[in-house]
């Protein structure tokens, strides 16, 4: 039988009512990060936590697997890339919802498709792209991407675009996609079909921030028989609309 501890730990003396003990935790390791930490070492997340060691590391092996702790090169572990993605999406929806949110409903209301703000999303050494807000269709048939979803960097309308419209020195060499996204740059907005997958259409354009640096990408997508080049200009509104206010 496992040793009884002689002290309750940091989780034990401030358990969720009715909540999962391995939970509380696994988040009491969470929470043991202070400001100005980096990394903590297992005998500082042991001593922090009042846990023992081996039931460190098997928690840290659970929030490792969900990236929400990150094992470093020396054996510490740091703050997981997980962490930066759910801290965007609460920033947001202490902010930008209020802001983003009635364009997309206004854009999806004018073309009956679904709208979405995608944002570049650090990982590691690159990025991916996030779907960071999301109005669906009214339409059955539509695609399933929800709001916190990550998707492909390099395909789809709104990849185009956060390319398009991103660091210059991301610009892939071959001539021709320089000459797609130069045509991008050219006419301020993008519209494919087929390109992320083959069932789908999407246009998209650039929100900027008030500097002029690339903000997002405002997005409609459908599925390939209800693309419609009318939608462009409601898409470019979108995008204008939203400049300099996020």
């Amino acid at each position: 039988m496992p040793r009884k501890a002689q002290t309750e730990s940091v989780s034990d003396l401030n358990a969720a009512p009715g909540g999962a003990a391995a939970v509380d935790r696994a988040l009491s390791l969470l929470s043991a990060f202070q400001p100005g930490d980096e990394a903590l070492s297992l005998a500082q997340f042991a001593e922090r936590t009042q846990l023992y060691k081996s039931t460190v590391l098997r928690l840290l092996a659970s929030l490792e697997h969900a990236r929400l702790i990150r094992r470093q090169d020396d054996g510490r572990y740091a703050l997981g890339m997980e962490i930066a993605r759910l801290h965007g999406l609460y920033t947001a929806s202490q902010s930008l919802d209020r802001i983003v949110l009635p364009v997309l409903r206004a854009l999806v209301a004018a073309t009956g498709e679904s709208a979405a703000y995608h944002v570049r999303q650090p990982q590691g050494d690159s990025w991916v792209r996030l779907c960071q807000f999301r109005i669906d269709s009214p339409h059955v048939v539509r695609d399933h991407v929800r709001a916190g979803d990550l998707l492909p960097n390099d395909r789809g309308a709104g990849a185009r675009v956060l390319i398009a419209f991103g660091p210059q020195d991301e610009l892939p060499r071959g001539a021709k996609e320089r000459e797609l996204y130069d045509t991008i740059r050219a006419q301020g907005w993008c519209a494919l079909v087929g390109d992320r997958t083959a069932e789908l259409a999407g246009i998209s354009a650039p929100v900027f921030h008030a500097d002029g640096s690339l903000a997002a990408a405002v997005t409609l997508t459908m599925p390939t028989h209800r693309y419609d080049e009318r939608y462009i200009e409601p898409v470019r509104a979108a995008a204008k609309e939203l400049g300099g206010q996020v």
